[in-house]
């Protein structure tokens, strides 16, 4: 038996003290991107760039581990759109970051390869820590959140996202998540919530992380009981978390869906006030360059129909370009437009006259810090907020669930499968999970 396999073998049969004991293997397979491929898509449209063509399984070695890190075997990770974004080279190509981050340390300099293990998510088990880690042992079943920063200057030590050298692991970091073997930051790992099995507990990470800060966290949009939300994309991979914390918080969500079937998933999860913007036929914008206020009159109408007469307090912004114009526009007198992400394009319009007159705020919120995502996870292990998995691919599939997320042709969240053999493995905490099965599986089989 391998290597990998003794490991995987003695995770699955409960014996993880022996993992300690048990060879860490020289190479693995991860999902990777190549460097010499960064201009195969050149002269496409970003839509008819297709991920199945750039994202490969490789057999790659395994990093050195450094001070402060920890290995993770693997069980299971998701697909974010920052692994869309790494597949199709857009923005720019991943391996700009990785050079970048390969010139701040003879450490960081392991990053900067020809190749690029992407993900941005894990559940799985610590193989290995380096020196000065305490917190965690090889055995742990942990969960890892995406933020890695050095913290050597004074910046982040009062908000580690706004550390100097901040990134995204999996995307502007090497050795992600999607990968039989991981190399993160021991400040990164958080314990896994023990109702959940390997594919569910990975799901949640940086989506559900960016949606509590955003939405509930005072360095986001500090949201109270009573505020109307209005949330872009309510059943998607991010959406689903803010109309989850919305109903959790007591707010009021109305949900913006694109179709009859992800409206009946909002009302899943407990929303009442619901927008199908495609049954709706907003238009908001007339062509490439000009918008349509009329539309964004017709949208705030819609708006006030279903509250009572109220305009959001938050508007919970992540499309971008296509709705940043209808956001700030729907918001109320004083209210709040928090944005991330900007999966339709990063040039945002907008009339200033609904900003400045009407004293609006707009927010930048981006990931979420440790404490941040540690009270996300918290919230999760408690059963208070549930995992949005809709669908899981194997290793070998990833290119295929990456273009599932790129034509948005999912619900919620699509996990992959790592070293777990099969779906639903994993569980401790068979009792929580009885309890809250109809949340945890809100998204399945949509």
């Amino acid at each position: 038996m391998s290597q990998l396999g003794e490991i995987q073998q003695a995770i699955l049969n409960d014996d993880l003290g022996a993992v300690a004991s048990l060879d860490v293997p020289e190479s693995y397979r991860g999902v990777t991107v190549h460097k010499d491929e960064a201009g195969m898509f050149e002269g496409l449209e970003s839509r008819d760039k297709d991920p199945r063509k750039s994202l490969h399984v490789d057999e790659v070695p395994t990093p050195e581990l450094g001070p402060g890190e920890a290995l993770v075997a693997v069980m299971a990770s998701a697909i974010n759109y920052n692994t869309v974004w790494t597949s199709i080279f857009e923005p720019v190509s991943t391996f700009k970051f990785l050079e970048r981050y390969g010139r701040l340390s003879p450490l960081s300099k392991r990053h900067d390869l020809p190749y690029h293990v992407v993900g941005s998510d894990l559940s799985g088990v610590v193989l290995r820590t380096g020196p000065g880690v305490h917190n965690w042992k090889p055995g742990d079943e942990v969960v890892a959140h995406c933020l890695n920063v050095e913290l050597e200057g004074p910046d982040g030590h009062n908000d580690t996202m706004l550390d100097t050298e901040q990134r995204i692991w999996g995307f502007e970091t090497n050795f992600g998540g999607l990968a039989e073997i991981a190399l993160v930051k021991a400040n990164q790992l958080m314990p896994k919530p023990g109702h959940l099995t390997w594919e569910e507990a990975a799901s949640p990470g940086l989506v559900n992380s960016t949606a509590y800060r955003q939405l509930v966290s005072r360095n986001g949009a500090d949201m109270k009981q009573g505020d109307v939300v209005l949330i872009w994309g309510a059943s998607g991979g991010l959406g689903s978390y803010a109309t989850q914390y919305a109903l959790n918080g007591g707010a009021i969500p109305v949900c913006v869906v694109s179709s009859p079937e992800k409206a009946e998933i909002c009302r899943k999860l407990g929303a009442e006030l619901i927008i199908d913007r495609n049954a709706e036929g907003y238009k908001f914008w007339k062509d490439e360059h000009n918008q349509d206020p009329k539309e964004w009159q017709r949208f705030g109408k819609k708006i006030r129909e279903l509250t009572g007469g109220e305009d959001p307090d938050i508007v919970f912004e992540h499309p971008g370009r296509e709705t940043f114009g209808a956001s700030v526009y729907a918001a109320r007198k004083g209210g709040t437009i928090v944005t991330c992400a900007s999966t339709s394009g990063y040039m945002h319009q907008f009339d200033n006259r609904y900003l400045w007159m009407n004293l609006k705020r707009i927010i930048g919120s981006h990931f979420a810090n440790y404490r941040e995502s540690w009270e996300a996870n918290r919230l999760i292990a408690k059963g208070l907020i549930h995992p949005t998995l809709s669908k899981t691919y194997s290793l070998e599939e990833t290119g295929q669930a990456a273009l599932d997320v790129h034509r948005n042709a999912h619900q919620g969240k699509v996990g992959v499968l790592a070293l777990a053999p099969e779906e639903g493995l994993g569980v401790r905490n068979h009792e929580l999970r009885e309890k809250h099965i109809d949340g945890i599986n809100a998204f399945r089989n949509v």
